[in-house]
């Protein structure tokens, strides 16, 4: 049974989510990432592109916009602008983890 697993292909693992950050320039290209390597380049191209577009479409409609936080199910994606780049944080959330609120600070 053994020699028959041989010719066997490996079942493929699903992505799993990614906990780094990346920055991009202005231009698009990623300058420095801490993702694994494991990790799609398209798909970090396509948030970077993402929030940078964000980042200017706020710009051109006189938004101050410095930091955009995205929460889904299983991932916070965080990014700052950084004079018409971003850095992006990638964080996944942990179904076994316990929610914490945090409140405005009163003054």
């Amino acid at each position: 049974m053994g020699f028959l697993s041989f010719f066997s292909k490996p079942v493929r693992t699903l992505l799993k989510l990614p906990s780094g950050s990346f920055t991009m320039d202005r231009t698009g290209q990623v300058v420095v990432a801490t993702l694994p390597s494991s990790f799609p380049s398209d798909l970090t191209h396509e948030i970077g592109n993402t929030v940078l577009q964000a980042f200017r479409d706020a710009q051109e409609a006189h938004l101050p916009l410095n930091e955009l936080v995205v929460h889904y199910p299983s991932l916070r994606v965080t990014a700052r602008e950084m004079r018409g780049g971003a850095i992006i944080f990638l964080t996944p959330i942990l179904s076994t983890s316990p929610k914490v609120m945090i409140s405005p600070a009163t003054t």
